[in-house]
């Protein structure tokens, strides 16, 4: 019999003790990868459709080729690993607070992101994606200022269940109007919710983007042997 449960990586933040654990899911046959902040879920390998679909909805929306992509949160690596597979990006910038979750993908750690860290159109930034949006530095550090044509960002639970504080303003017509400074004419911010769609986001959203819709992604739950859904916003400059 196999190792049921393995503690992979673990490591004090400032937000928290956060872990990468592997275990075996008997009913279902499958080796399960999870995330955790201190006590609290934060993904699953059970459910990557949405996270995959904030990458194919949120480049979908895009025309033309040579695309630079931005992802906020590195997590699992489900979103950043799908945009790979769109051939027309160019590069792909992934923008993540927690060395460590960084150092699980250099380490090949999670086998279905394999491939994502020695892709040569891949580059880790060690930085506070909100951060960096709220001081207008922007996302590359060896270009400040430098634009793109998508941001596909999953960090926090949603724009009402942020996992700081400090994240909230960002969600608000100003902080989305600093987000959007940093992409091209036409350019595309997409982003992950655990909530249904929420309309004073969507209101926010209006108020910054030309056009915006909220896109429910419904998948199988495993855990209930019913149905789940997340949303998936996605708007255009």
């Amino acid at each position: 019999m196999g190792v049921r449960f393995e503690e992979l990586a673990w490591r004090e933040t400032p937000i928290g003790l956060i872990s990468l654990r592997r275990r075996r899911d008997p009913s279902l046959g499958v080796d399960v990868y999870e995330v955790k902040l201190d006590d609290e879920f934060l993904m699953s390998s059970l459910f990557p459709v949405a996270e995959i679909e904030l990458a194919r909805l949120g480049l979908a929306a895009l025309a033309g080729q040579d695309l630079d992509v931005v992802v906020g949160g590195l997590g699992l690596g489900y979103t950043a690993r799908t945009a790979l597979a769109d051939d027309r990006v160019a590069s792909l910038l992934v923008v993540e607070a927690i060395e460590d979750v960084i150092d699980w993908h250099r380490r090949e750690l999670l086998p279905f992101a394999a491939g994502l860290a020695a892709d040569p159109r891949t580059r880790f930034v060690r930085a506070d994606f909100f951060a960096v949006v709220a001081d207008g530095t922007g996302f590359d550090p060896r270009e400040p200022g430098r634009r793109f044509h998508a941001v596909l960002l999953d960090v926090d639970h949603s724009p009402r269940n942020v996992l700081h504080p400090r994240h909230a303003a960002f969600y608000t017509p100003d902080g989305l109007r600093r987000l959007a400074a940093h992409l091209h004419p036409d350019g595309v911010f997409a982003l992950w919710s655990d909530d249904p769609p929420d309309p004073g986001f969507e209101e926010a959203l209006a108020a910054v983007f030309r056009t915006a819709r909220a896109h429910v992604v419904p998948f199988a739950n495993p855990l209930t042997g019913g149905e789940s859904a997340n949303t998936v916003y996605v708007a255009r400059r």
